[in-house]
């Protein structure tokens, strides 16, 4: 029987082992693993104090032994290497006086392959005191460990993936949702997108059941957190304001069947800075039927929102004055051409003089009177109302529902304002011209805008032309003054 076991087997004495704890328990140990830390060798004196009596065929063959002698003589080629500290366990059950035991060590064939062995040893009966004769069985489990490694690696792998990802990952549970769903539908409801407008606390039920299973290292980077507990104990300060609008349109997915799902959406991080983010859902497929996995993927879009908004805003404003450009007014005058409110009235101003400041005083002084003129007419003109800077120095502003009255107000509200500021800056003074017109329901806007410019420029020639009367007169009375001193008169000093 024990020749013909289909497993194997190995007769051993381990009476010299017997005797070795006897001689350290004499010279006071009492902690063996300790006592063996201390010095490498007492674990080798350990292993040669083994003596293999006999082996059956099984043995033979796993070790690629032509016979037992060839087996005893190269037993240092199947005892070696890591095979010594994985003894330990052994030895300690055997020093706390386990009379039979199991564990798993390593041992090698004499071709030199590493195999990974599940020992199982018994002590016969009759030899508890001398340890004289220990029965050993051997089971090569190489490939199971092998099989062990490559799982424990492989799911390591997958752990690192998801933790250490570039992109936020989050693992969620909505089998929760599901059945909302389904109980939503066993009701007779077919048409859900209406239901959740007369139902509007189903889509907070529903973010509420989703329970978080995991996030990842880029999550708590991306939303401020320090630890994964933070994050999950503050999600409503994370989840809120417009991302109830986004989740209904992912229920109204889900309802649909689209288990795959991409959108933009708002969230904001614990700092409460908002956060512009890519997501995508995906309801694994081996849970297709419960949604108790479904992985998230988001993507910080925050940059390129504001870069997208920024563009958005060159093109629709000026740089130099903040106010909208020429683009955006020829835009919205004609969309006010198509549909009001009427009456419609139009206000032209234009700055005088600017390029005699820009050729004495360089193009900066002349950049910083039009910022100055930019902020006047922003602070003057109030939505619906816009301002416009059209060209150099020519500004329009659109007024839609208002009267020619209206527009007379706007041009008395804009010369208020312009005279505080000229009063801020003085010695670098604004002047400007306006004209306005008025267009009711199905005038041709472009007429309109004619009589504004043509009612500007009649302002700007008035403006000149009383700019050159005083400059006469100032040098009227300089010359009055230069001949007063030339021929004085007698009776102005008595």
């Amino acid at each position: 029987m024990f020749d013909l076991a289909p497993a194997s087997l190995w007769m051993e004495d381990y009476s010299g082992l017997k005797q070795l704890f006897d001689q350290w328990r004499a010279e006071g140990v009492t902690d063996l693993l300790a006592f063996l830390r201390e010095d490498p060798q007492r674990l080798q004196r350990c292993s040669q104090s083994y003596k293999v009596l006999r082996v059956n065929q099984y043995t033979l063959d796993l070790f690629k032994a032509a016979d037992q002698q060839t087996l005893q003589s190269r037993l240092h080629e199947v005892f070696r290497g890591d095979m010594l500290t994985s003894i330990v366990p052994e030895l300690q059950a055997l020093w706390e006086g386990r009379l039979n035991f199991e564990t798993r060590s390593v041992n090698y064939d004499l071709d030199g392959r590493r195999m990974d062995v599940h020992i199982r040893a018994r002590v016969l009966p009759g030899y508890e005191d001398s340890w004289a004769r220990v029965l050993v069985s051997l089971e090569d489990v190489t490939a199971e460990v092998q099989g062990t490694q490559q799982l424990r690696h492989s799911e390591q792998y997958a752990r690192d993936l998801f933790e250490y990802s570039p992109v936020s990952l989050w693992v969620e549970d909505f089998s929760e949702v599901k059945r909302l769903l389904d109980e939503v539908r066993a009701r007779g409801i077919r048409d859900f997108r209406t239901f959740l407008k007369v139902h509007p606390e189903f889509v907070t039920r529903c973010m509420q059941e989703i329970r978080v299973i995991d996030v990842n290292q880029q999550t708590l980077e991306m939303f401020g957190a320090r630890s994964k507990p933070e994050l999950l104990q503050n999600l409503s300060r994370v989840f809120r304001g417009e991302m109830y609008e986004s989740f209904a349109e992912q229920l109204q997915d889900l309802w649909e069947g689209k288990l795959v799902q991409q959108r933009e959406v708002m969230n904001y991080a614990l700092t409460g800075d908002v956060l512009y983010i890519h997501l995508e859902l995906s309801i694994m497929g081996s849970h297709a039927q419960n949604w108790e996995l479904v992985l998230l993927s988001l993507v910080d879009i925050t940059a390129r929102k504001k870069a997208e908004a920024y563009l958005e805003y060159l093109g629709k404003h000026d740089v130099l004055t903040q106010l909208r450009n020429r683009a955006y007014y020829t835009e919205e005058l004609n969309r006010l051409s198509r549909k009001g409110p009427w009456p419609l009235s139009v206000l032209a101003i234009d700055m005088n003089g600017l390029k005699a400041v820009n050729d004495e005083h360089g193009h900066a002084a002349g950049d910083a009177m039009l910022r100055r003129l930019g902020e006047v007419l922003a602070k003057a003109v109030d939505a619906p109302a816009c301002a416009a800077r059209i060209g150099g120095d020519e500004f329009m502003a659109l007024l839609p529902g208002t009267d020619e009255r209206g527009a007379q107000a706007l041009q008395e509200r804009i010369l208020s304002l312009l005279e505080l500021n000229n009063q801020f800056y003085p010695g670098q003074t604004i002047h400007v011209s306006m004209g306005h017109a008025c267009g009711q329901a199905g005038a041709s806007l472009e007429a309109v805008v004619h009589r504004a410019d043509q009612a500007m420029y009649a302002d700007k020639a008035r403006f000149y032309t009383e700019q050159q009367q005083d400059r006469r007169a100032d040098a009227g009375v300089r010359a009055d003054i230069r001949g007063a001193h030339k021929n004085p008169d007698p009776t102005r000093y008595g």
